[in-house]
């Protein structure tokens, strides 16, 4: 419940500190005075868009704070809490605007997007325009205002979400399709590529490994005869080769250490020696038993080498490189028949995804046609309560399973009135006048209003094209509602204007540089005597302020 709401400069308001009370309020004052001139501060601070405009002139900035009782609002509670943001009994917005035109908002102190504000708002209050009805006559608004009715918003959210995957896996089907369509010549190139790599099986490493063989089979001759040569000399040699005369050495060293120990070391170093060359004479002859010269191997590694080099020409890449090369061609293709299999198993999805959204859509429907049932009759009575005795309301709701799918369902919906007897039921921006339409407007927003239980509504000016008894029955309808929730509303009817529990008077005036707006609460006294200008107008006689005396005390 809105408690309290001061405004600072903004637009003509200079100095403005209003509280609030339960019930049915209502706003009244001379036309041009700024009547919504509050509902207009209020929408601000509840996060409608700031301008620069809206800052008096000559003020450097407009500061607007609403402070309201949420200790009932579990969802106004639940949202501070959510956003970490300070929670007890009340809760104060505030909305500062520049002269410039920027603006900060915040919430209990704390500094807050606008977003966050109108998303506390929605638990806060509901304002009702005065050009409400205008939109009556849009089918969008009417399945808009028949949901709110119906408070399905479970099903509206699971609909909502079925429609987005639909869409979401259509998307990546018409995708996958424009990308099939291109792969289709490079689907062939690649099967004929990786056919032909797969014949060759060219393996990691391969070709280096290869490259290494033949330059070994093709240097095999020279490599035995080199080393039997070389074996020669170090040890198969008569009588010079190297292990006999390092021997020989060694054996003399060790006879001339007897003589002088210093030469021993030489001795055993000259032994280890022919040690070695013995030991690399074994190793040289198993080399020879274990090599040999293999024409025909080395014809299969030349021919392994020249078709490798031929391919990776083929393909514009070093040879080290075909074995990834091939790989990859592995990977695109497989890719391009995944994408494949994924059509055919995302076609699978958008039809069972199409189902499920047609079914729950269906069940969205049949909420829409039970809360239709109950409007239907609510909305009939109330207009006749509003002087359209004969009127009957009827909501035509026509599911449309062929229909394209969309986020609201697949209901085609109308608002079908009749206002005279013997005429049949037609579209209600066709038959009925704009008074009329004021009033079915006014009648389905209390209705709604009443069903939602917002804390607090504001009704600004709804009463338009509305005058003499049926007057009184808005007024009787608006306090009626009071009764349970917080009722604002800006009038310039005397019936309605009676109506409310309390009153506040707006004024302008000019102190011959700035023209001010001021807001008052009204006693009974002040009370009397604007229900009596509203009713007589300027002129205020002794009638009229007894007229205005006996409609105060009838609405009490």
């Amino acid at each position: 419940m809105l408690i309290a709401l001061e405004v600072n400069n903004f637009a003509i308001v200079s100095e403005l500190e209003t509280e609030w009370q339960p019930g049915m309020t209502t706003i009244t004052g001379e036309t041009g005075a700024g009547k919504s001139i509050a509902i207009d501060a209020l929408s601000l601070c509840l996060g409608e868009r700031a301008e620069a405009s809206m800052v008096r002139p000559g003020a450097d900035k407009a500061e607007v704070t609403a402070e309201f009782d949420i200790r009932k609002l579990p969802n106004a509670q639940k949202f501070l809490l959510e956003n970490d943001l300070v929670s007890d009994d009340e809760c104060i917005l505030r909305r500062v605007i520049s002269n410039t035109g920027r603006s900060k908002a915040y919430i209990n102190g704390t500094p807050v997007t606008a977003s966050q504000l109108k998303t506390l708002s929605q638990t806060l209050i509901a304002i009702h325009g005065q050009h409400a009805h205008q939109l009556l006559s849009k089918n969008e608004h009417q399945l808009l205002l028949l949901d709110e009715y119906a408070g399905h918003q479970a099903l509206l959210a699971e609909t909502k979400n079925l429609f987005k995957r639909y869409q979401s896996i259509k998307k990546e089907h018409a995708q996958l399709l424009a990308l099939q369509a291109q792969q289709d010549a490079q689907q062939q190139l690649l099967e004929y590529q990786v056919a032909e790599l797969n014949e060759f099986a060219l393996e990691d490493g391969e070709y280096d490994n290869v490259e290494a063989e033949h330059s070994l089979l093709s240097n095999m001759h020279t490599l035995l005869e080199s080393s039997q040569r070389e074996l020669q000399h170090l040890y198969e040699e008569d009588g010079a080769n190297a292990y006999t005369i390092v021997q020989h050495s060694a054996n003399r060293f060790a006879e001339l250490a007897s003589i002088d120990p210093q030469l021993s070391p030489i001795a055993d170093l000259l032994f280890e020696a022919a040690v070695q060359i013995e030991e690399a004479a074994s190793n040289i002859r198993r080399y020879q038993e274990s090599s040999e010269c293999d024409p025909h191997r080395l014809i299969e590694v030349e021919d392994r080498m020249a078709k490798t080099l031929e391919l990776a020409r083929k393909h514009h890449i070093r040879p080290q490189e075909l074995y990834d090369f091939h790989q990859q061609l592995i990977s695109q293709l497989d890719k391009i028949s995944h994408d494949s299999a994924r059509l055919d198993s995302l076609e699978l999805e958008i039809t069972a995804t199409l189902a499920q959204y047609q079914q729950s859509a269906q069940v969205l429907s049949q909420s829409r046609h039970a809360a239709a049932t109950e409007l239907n009759n609510l909305i009939s009575q109330s207009m006749h309560q509003l002087s359209m005795e004969n009127g009957q309301f009827e909501i035509e709701l026509a599911f449309e399973s062929a229909s394209s799918p969309s986020p609201i369902g697949l209901d085609k919906i109308d608002f079908l009135v009749c206002t005279n007897p013997g005429q049949p039921m037609q579209p209600l921006a066709k038959v009925a006048s704009g008074g009329e339409l004021s009033r079915i407007s006014l009648a389905i927003q209390v209705i709604i209003a009443a069903k939602v239980t917002t804390p607090t509504l504001i009704f600004d000016e709804v009463d338009v094209g509305i005058s003499g008894p049926t007057a009184s029955a808005v007024g009787s309808l608006l306090r009626q509602l009071g009764e349970s929730t917080q009722v604002i509303c800006v009038t310039h009817l005397p019936q309605v204007a009676c109506s409310g529990h309390q009153q506040f008077f707006v004024a302008k005036f000019s102190d011959g540089k700035q023209t001010h707006t001021k807001m008052r609460m009204l006693d009974q006294q002040g009370r009397v005597n604007e229900i009596a200008r509203l009713l007589g107008g300027n002129n205020i006689s002794q009638i009229t302020l007894n007229n205005a005396q006996e409609l105060l005390e009838a609405c009490a």
